[in-house]
C-alpha cells in the first residue's frame, strides 16, 4: 500500500464524536432534557459513555430515525420525540442536537424548532437546536459549539448587574465544585456555564429524580448579557466557538479568556484576575494553599526531572497540564488532541520553548501516531483520558488518568485538579505513578545497562 494513504488512515482516534460533548455542555444546564435527532443506536452509546464515566443514570432521547425517516424525512419523528420527553420529564429547556444520519440527508432542525414552538403558543419551554455530526468534529468542539448555542439562544439585553460570567470547559465535577469553592471565598458571585457539579455527580439520594437538582439557571444565563465581565477558561477555543466572545460581541462584555487554573502561575493569573475584576480582597488562606503547593513542588522535582510525559485529551485541559508539567520540571515530550485545533500549538510554543522540551503538538491525532512518537521520545508517563491506556498495553508506559472519558476506573468525576490544593494533589498522582514505574523497572533496566547482549541477561536471570 501507498505510503501515503497509510498516512491519511486514522486508527483509534484521541477523541469522540461532536453530540457526546453537546450532550456534556447541556446536562450543566438546569431543568434541561436532551433530544438527539438521528439513530436510537447513537444516544445509546452516549448513554452509555457519560454513565460509566459519572456513575449517574443518564436519559438522552432519541428521535428513532429509521429506513422510512431517512428517506422521507424526520419531522414527524422529532416533534413525536418532543411530544414525549415533555410528557415523560416536563423540563424548562430541551437541547436537539443532530447527528451523522441527519445532517447528511439535510434535516432543518432549526425550522422544526421554530414550528414546533409556534403550534404550542404560550407553552413554557424553551428549544436550543445545535448541528453536531459526529464527522463534524470532536466532542470538544460540540461541547463549546452547543455551549455557544446555548447562550446565543438565551442571553438578552438586560440591566448591569455583579454577577461575573464563567465560562466552564469540559471538566470534573470536583473541578467545578473548587472553582465555586474559590468565588465563595472571595465573595464573588458569578454564573458558571455551565455547571455539572451537581447534575452528574447528585449526591445519594433513594428518591429518583428524571431531573436532577442543580446545572445553571436559564435566568441566570438569560442576565449573562448585563454581567461586568466574562471569564472563560478557553485559550485554545477558536471565536467561533466561544460563549465569551459571542457575549462580548453582542452585549459588549469584556472578555478574559484564562488558562485553566492547573499549575501556580495559571491559578495565580485566576485568582489575580478576579481580584482585578471585582477589588475583592484575596484571604490569607489562598497564600497558604499557594504555600503548600510550593512546598509540595520543592518536594517532588528530584524525582520529577526523570519524567517523559505524553499529554493528551481536551485541548483546554491538555494546555493547562502541560503548563504544570513545565513548571515542575517533567518534560512534555508528545503533546496532542483529537480535534482540529491550531490554537493548541500556537498558544504552547513559548511555554515549550522555555522548556527546551522540544516537545511536537499534534491535532487530529489518534493513539498510534500518540504511541509511536512516545516511543520514539522514549516516554515514560502517559497523562490523559482512560483510551490511553493503549499506551500502557502496547508500549507499557505508565498512564495518569485525567479528563473525559474514565471508563476503566471508579471517580474520575471526583477528580481534582483545579486551584492549588487541585494541583498539589494532581502533582502527586504523576510523581507517585513515575516512582511506581521507577520501582517496577528498575531491575530490569539495570541488566540491560549492565549485560547488554541479551542471551548473557537471560541466562543470569534463568541462574538466579
Amino acid at each position: 500500500m501507498d505510503d501515503s494513504v497509510l498516512r491519511d488512515v486514522n486508527e483509534n482516534p484521541c477523541h469522540m464524536c461532536m453530540p457526546m460533548g453537546g450532550i456534556l455542555a447541556l446536562k450543566g444546564i438546569q431543568e434541561t432534557m436532551v433530544v438527539l435527532h438521528g439513530s436510537q443506536g447513537c444516544s445509546t452509546y452516549m448513554r452509555r459513555h457519560i454513565a460509566e464515566h459519572f456513575n449517574e443514570p443518564i436519559d438522552v432521547a432519541s428521535s428513532s430515525l429509521n429506513e422510512k425517516g431517512t428517506i422521507y424525512g424526520g419531522e414527524k419523528n422529532l416533534k413525536q420525540a418532543l411530544d414525549n420527553v415533555r410528557r415523560v420529564y416536563d423540563p424548562a429547556l430541551i437541547g436537539i442536537l443532530t447527528t451523522c444520519l441527519a445532517e447528511t440527508i439535510g434535516e432543518d432542525v432549526e425550522r422544526f424548532a421554530q414550528e414546533y414552538s409556534a403550534d404550542h403558543p404560550g407553552l413554557p419551554l424553551q428549544l436550543v437546536t445545535a448541528a453536531t455530526p459526529g464527522y463534524g468534529g470532536s466532542h470538544d468542539e460540540g461541547y463549546f459549539f452547543t455551549l455557544r448555542r446555548i447562550v446565543a439562544t438565551l442571553a438578552q439585553t438586560t440591566p448591569p448587574h455583579q454577577r461575573l460570567n464563567l465560562i466552564i470547559p469540559n471538566i470534573s465535577a470536583a473541578d467545578i465544585r473548587e472553582i465555586k469553592s474559590i468565588l465563595a471565598r472571595l465573595n464573588i458571585a458569578a454564573t458558571l456555564c455551565p455547571d455539572l457539579s451537581e447534575t452528574l455527580d447528585r449526591p445519594y439520594d433513594p428518591q429518583y429524580t428524571k431531573l436532577p437538582a442543580g446545572g445553571t439557571p436559564l435566568a441566570a444565563i438569560r442576565a449573562m448579557g448585563g454581567a461586568p465581565a466574562t471569564i472563560q477558561f478557553g485559550v485554545t477555543v477558536a471565536d467561533a466557538l466561544s460563549p465569551g466572545r459571542y457575549l462580548e460581541e453582542t452585549f459588549g462584555v469584556p472578555l478574559y479568556n484564562l488558562p485553566l487554573p492547573i499549575g501556580l502561575k495559571n491559578t495565580d493569573l485566576f485568582i489575580d484576575t478576579l481580584h482585578r475584576i471585582t477589588g475583592q480582597p484575596v484571604p490569607d488562606s489562598f497564600n497558604e494553599e499557594r504555600g503548600r503547593l510550593l512546598d509540595a513542588m520543592v518536594d517532588s522535582h528530584k524525582y520529577n526531572f526523570q519524567g517523559r510525559c505524553a499529554i493528551f485529551g481536551d485541548a483546554e485541559l491538555v494546555a493547562a497540564v502541560t503548563d504544570t508539567c513545565c513548571e515542575n520540571g517533567l518534560h512534555p515530550a508528545v503533546v496532542a488532541t483529537g480535534g482540529r485545533n491550531p490554537l493548541l500549538a500556537a498558544r504552547l510554543a513559548p511555554v515549550l520553548t522555555d522548556a527546551h522540551s522540544g516537545a511536537q503538538v499534534l491535532d487530529t491525532a489518534d493513539f498510534v501516531t500518540i504511541r509511536e512518537q512516545s516511543q520514539a521520545a522514549g516516554v515514560n508517563l502517559a497523562i490523559g483520558p482512560s483510551d490511553g491506556r493503549y499506551l500502557t498495553e502496547k508500549a507499557g508506559i505508565p498512564l495518569v488518568r485525567l479528563g473525559f472519558p474514565i471508563l476503566d476506573r471508579m471517580g474520575g468525576q471526583r477528580l481534582l485538579s483545579i486551584g492549588y490544593t487541585g494541583t498539589a494533589m494532581l502533582l502527586d498522582r504523576l510523581t507517585n505513578t513515575l516512582l511506581e514505574h521507577k520501582h517496577k523497572v528498575y531491575r530490569h533496566t539495570m541488566y540491560e545497562r549492565f549485560y547488554p547482549d541479551p542471551e548473557r541477561r537471560q541466562n543470569l536471570k534463568l541462574a538466579r
